[in-house]
Order: C-alpha cells, then structure tokens, then sequence
C-alpha cells in the first residue's frame, strides 16, 4: 500500500475549480484527518443531493467539455502541463524499480489521451440510465406499481497505476448522477492531480457542483481505512489494483464493496480447434498487454492437440519474450519452457509469464478452472458447438468467451463505454461496471386513494 506523502494537503491545488476543497496542509492527527475526511464525504453528499435533478443535457454537456480539455493537453504534447506531470510519474515509477508493465499502467502520451476522450465521448453517446421506468403493472386493487432507476449516491474509488481511471471514474460517475471521491495510488500522484484539477475545471464550466468529482491524494493506510469506514456518507466503495489492496479495503470497510481480487484468466484450447485460432489467441491475450487484469495467465491445452500446437508456440520464447512455465507433458514439448511449480497455477503474473498445462479433456479443463480460477475471464477455443455451450453454461466467471480474446472482457470493448470496474463478486454486479451498475432500482407507486 501507499505510504505518507510529505505534508500534502487532502486536495490538490491548482485550478479555480479545485481552490474550494483544497485545505492548507495535511491533517496532523487521525483525528484531524477523520474530521477532513468527513468534511470532505459531506461535501460529496451535497454534491450528489445537487445531481438528482440533472438532466442527460447538462450531464453530457460536462463530459464534452472534459473531452475538449483532453484534446487540448494531448496537443500541447509533453510540453504541457499534464503529460509533464506524468513524465514525473513514470520516472519515479522506474526510478523505483517497478516492472515496464506496471509502469506501461502509468504512461499517458497524446494517443492515450486521445483514446481516453474517446471512451468520455462514448459514455456521452450512451443514454443516460436515470429515471428509467421498468416493470409498470396494474395491482388488483388498481395500485400501478414498478420501479425506477436512481443513482447510488457517493462512490469512493479507491485505485492503483492507472490514471486513465481518474477520468473513466469520474465521467461514469457524472453520467449516472453519482458524486465521486478519487483516492489513486502514490505512483501516479501528480498525473492524478492534473486529470483531476482538468476535470473539476469542466464540470464548474458545465455548470454542475465542482464537489461531484474530489480527488483524494495519495497519502497514508489510515486515509483509506478512515474513508471506507464513513458509513452514512459513502454508499459504495470500488478498489482497483492489486490484491492487498483490495483485500484492505474490503476487511475495513463498512460500507459495501465490489471485489475484484485478481484476474486469473484461462484458454482451454480443445480438441480440433484451429491452430492458428488458437495461437493468435494465446498471442493476443498474454503479450497485447501483460500488466491488465484480462490477460490471459494460464493456458490449458487439449493432449490430443499438444503435440501439434505447443511447439507452434515456442517461437513466442524466442520472438516475444515469452516465458512458459508447463507441467511435465508441456515441458516435454517445448524445451524452452520451465518447470511449472504448484503457486504458478492460480498466479496472476502481470507479466509475458504463461503457465500451461496438458489436460486430458473438456472436464479436465473444466475442474482445473474450478480449482484455479478468480471468477474474472475464461475462454475456450474449440469447433464444437456442443462443448462451447456446455463451457458457457458451466464456467463460472465474470465473463466468458467462445472463439476469442481474454482481452475482451473490458468496458469499451462490451459496449459499456467504459468501466469504473470489474466485479468478480456477484451483489450487486458481475463483470465490468458501466452505468447501470451505477444505479440501483427503488419502488414506486400511483394511486388513487388506496388504502392498506
């Protein structure tokens, strides 16, 4: 976890937009820090009170001015301020020996930032779930009864590593009618400040109470313990990043909290599946990108289809860095590959690591995932329409795919616009958080007199 920054106040300075909520330095006491923090939770709440009303137009008015500001620091490039914070960033990042995929999360250039304006416009694009009326019926005593969607009320997203998770958070958060703390990670510090400060600025210009979108610097276990504990004020908690945080914020919690543990996510490549198919996948969804909670980890393979398709994929050692840790039959077959040992199965390795293993069939696979799996991404390579719905129908996990990328279980590429997180619990969400997940449902009821 984040240790003390030095004498860094609760808020960021910088922008008009951020001055309002910004205290002079940081609290010298828990008991001063609980009393900020709870400040800060009543400020949400307002906020959040403030957003009921708001109608789609204000609401995407705000997300297109967080686009322009985006657009606007992707052109300035590095000599800007946003990218040269967070050229700090990633310096510190390697200057502190952390992995080139964990500092890959922190990396923001004119593409990435023009990808997450993207991701804001699509958000914008979508309609907007407040006020959706669902399941209207007549009662026999002619009460017409259903339910409404509302918005949960104040989110506290608590981060690691990715600073396009200040933004995605934040322009979910609006467009469902949430108010949203920000807590992100010592790592990306300054460039959460920027993104922050830059967001807070077009939401003031949109007209909508700068208060809906506070960023929580990076600062001690104690600040994180202290917000997930303000039961009354935070009405869901969201921790993204690695396990002992998660893990940290779930056992202190008392508000409730979607847990995403870690992503061990499989490809069981069947009996007569494609080789090809098959290698493309494994390609993609381990060395597209090693560092995200998607990538594929562990590779189970048919022992029918072993012989053929595991030597095919020993020139990814060789081309791509690839380390393979396989049981015996795998090593048997690719001399390059390391012995497995038992903790290399159930890993979320974050890095170009894919444990493999032969398995005899359908069910063997099937109970490997049972044994090893986190709920995250499962996926199945296979010609047989009967085996892929039978995969479907008994893996149990957050997302499952037939024919196709680990990768694909992700906000944008299900449509959602973007994701505030992927949730491998079941209450209330399952998979990636769009908006929807945003809201919850609350009764209502027209009459004419009835009486009970």
């Amino acid at each position: 976890m984040e240790t003390p920054t030095s004498q860094q106040p609760l808020h960021p300075a910088g922008s008009a937009a951020s001055t309002a909520t910004t205290p002079a330095a940081q609290p010298s006491s828990p008991a001063d820090l609980g009393t900020e923090l709870r400040a800060l939770g009543l400020r949400a709440r307002a906020a959040a009170r403030a957003l009921v009303p708001v109608g789609r137009a204000d609401k995407d008015r705000a997300l297109h001015a967080v686009v322009r500001r985006l657009r606007a620091a992707a052109a300035e490039g590095e000599q800007g301020s946003l990218l040269s914070a967070n050229a700090e960033d990633v310096a510190a990042a390697r200057a502190a020996g952390l992995s080139e995929a964990l500092v890959d999360r922190l990396v923001l250039t004119p593409a990435r930032l023009e990808a997450l304006a993207g991701a804001v416009l699509e958000i914008a694009a979508l309609e907007d779930p407040v006020g959706e009326i669902i399941g209207m019926r007549r009662r026999p005593n002619g009460l017409l009864i259903g339910q409404v969607r509302i918005p949960l009320g104040v989110i506290a997203m608590i981060y690691e590593s990715r600073p396009n998770v200040t933004v995605d958070a934040a322009a979910l958060c609006l467009k469902s009618g949430n108010a949203v703390i920000l807590r992100g990670g010592k790592e990306a510090a300054r460039s959460n400040a920027a993104l922050g400060d830059l967001v807070r600025a077009a939401v003031t210009e949109a007209g909508l109470p700068a208060d809906a979108v506070q960023i929580l610097p990076s600062l001690d276990r104690e600040a994180t313990r202290l917000l997930v504990g303000m039961n009354g004020l935070i009405d869901l908690a969201i921790p993204r990043g690695g396990e002992g945080l998660i893990r940290f914020v779930t056992e202190h919690a008392r508000v409730p909290v979607i847990q995403h543990y870690k992503g061990v996510c499989h490809l069981f490549v069947d009996e007569g599946a494609d080789l090809d198919l098959a290698h493309r996948l494994v390609e993609n969804g381990k060395l597209s990108r090693p560092g995200v909670c998607n990538a594929l980890e562990c590779l189970l393979v048919h022992e029918r289809l072993a012989a053929t398709l595991l030597p095919r994929l020993a020139s990814l050692v060789s081309t791509r860095g690839l380390e393979i840790r396989g049981d015996e039959a795998t090593c048997k077959l690719v001399p390059a590959a390391r012995p497995a040992t038992p903790d290399d199965f159930g890993a979320e390795f974050l890095a170009p690591i894919l444990a493999v293993r032969v398995v005899r069939d359908l069910d063997d696979a099937l109970d490997h995932i049972a044994r090893y799996g986190s709920n995250h991404t499962e996926a199945i390579c296979t010609p047989s329409y009967d085996r892929a719905q039978r995969f479907l129908r008994e893996v149990d996990a957050s997302c499952v795919l037939v024919n196709a990328s680990t990768r694909f279980n992700d906000g944008g590429e299900l449509g959602l616009g973007a994701e505030i997180g992927i949730s491998t619990t079941k209450l209330h969400a399952y998979g990636p958080m769009g908006l929807e997940s945003l809201t919850t449902l609350k009764w209502i009821a027209h009459g004419d007199g009835q009486i009970r």
